[in-house]
């Protein structure tokens, strides 16, 4: 069973336009505050959503439940280890099944890098990428760029320092298609072991560079996105300690009173005490609580398009305000 064409995937954003990446955000800027519930709850009434997690997750999962449930649609959800995957069922058997219990939008999130793709050539129903591997995380460099027009109105111009764990980042890879489409230079920042020189020239035509002194990336910074270690998709050898990491590439305390205004976030879960010290998680310069705010507004406005609701929901919106500091 061949997938349909016309079935919109969100499988990363490399090939998204500034048009539709704006558009989209523009969508869920406007879903903020939004004082009638019951419309939007209509929208996607008699839609199935189901989340099919072959990994854990709190932010993503929970966010995507809210912003489906939010919209009316029915809600399912299914774990990897509690399914039929582990007697051996493959993707493809797996989608194809959902596909016949009358899935309309299938949000995935696996260990291997590519499986969102696979699922897409097979499936009927719409497959939304919830984190694949290290290769993409789109829906988190989508809401990251929310924050960032949050703060600045604009990302465009401006210099974001992605800095930790990039080689093994799947949020890194999507907000370098995100930021640099909406115009920002992306400065990678990490140890050589986790950021090789030759990882900016994967991304031709971008703007992106790599730096291994985070103090030189935070001087010439407007932002700076904290990685976590990523611990469990390490060989050895990659690191000499943690306590070396943070005194070399930590947000530490200390570091940061030089750039006491520098907006700082993190996609989470948080190290603290590692690349980001629990001062600077949790203290004035952090945007780690808007972040997680903005997932089930970033993750409504996608499963609208996903639905190809956003039509519907754009003659129904009010105006969409100019981004703003909120």
């Amino acid at each position: 069973m061949a997938a349909n064409t016309a079935i919109r995937h969100l499988l990363d954003v490399d090939e998204w336009s500034l048009n539709d990446i704006q558009r989209l955000l523009d969508m869920a800027d406007s879903l903020r505050g939004w004082s009638d519930p019951n419309s939007l709850r209509s929208l996607l009434r008699d839609t199935v959503v189901v989340t099919l997690f072959y990994e854990n997750s709190t932010r993503t999962r929970v966010s995507f439940e809210l912003a489906a449930k939010a919209l009316g649609a029915d809600v399912v959800n299914i774990s990897a280890s509690a399914s039929s995957v582990t007697k051996g069922e493959t993707i493809r058997d797996t989608v194809n099944t959902l596909d016949a219990l009358g899935a309309d939008i299938i949000v995935m999130r696996h260990e291997h890098s590519g499986a969102p793709n696979t699922a897409a050539r097979w499936s009927n129903s719409s497959i939304i990428n919830a984190g694949d591997g290290w290769r993409a995380h789109p829906s988190q460099a989508l809401l990251d760029l929310l924050t960032l027009r949050s703060i600045f109105g604009s990302a465009a111009g401006k210099k974001i320092v992605i800095a930790g764990d990039i080689i093994h980042s799947r949020v890194a890879r999507s907000n370098i298609y995100a930021l640099t489409t909406a115009g920002a230079e992306v400065i990678l920042c990490g140890p050589p072991t986790m950021l090789p020189q030759t990882f900016a020239a994967a991304y031709p035509g971008r703007n992106v560079s790599v730096t291994y002194s985070i103090d030189e990336a935070l001087a010439n910074a407007d932002a700076v996105m904290a990685l976590r270690i990523q611990k469990e998709r390490m060989t050895g050898g990659a690191l000499p300690s943690l306590r070396e990491y943070r005194q070399f590439f930590g947000l530490t305390a200390e570091r940061m009173k030089a750039y006491p205004h520098l907006p700082i976030l993190h996609p989470g879960p948080m190290n603290e005490g590692v690349e980001i010290d629990p001062e600077v998680a949790h203290g004035a310069q952090s945007y780690v609580e808007r972040q997680v705010a903005n997932g089930p507004l970033v993750r409504m406005a996608i499963l609208l398009w996903a639905a190809r609701k956003d039509d519907a929901f754009l003659n129904m919106a009010p105006q969409t305000r100019q981004i703003g500091r909120h």
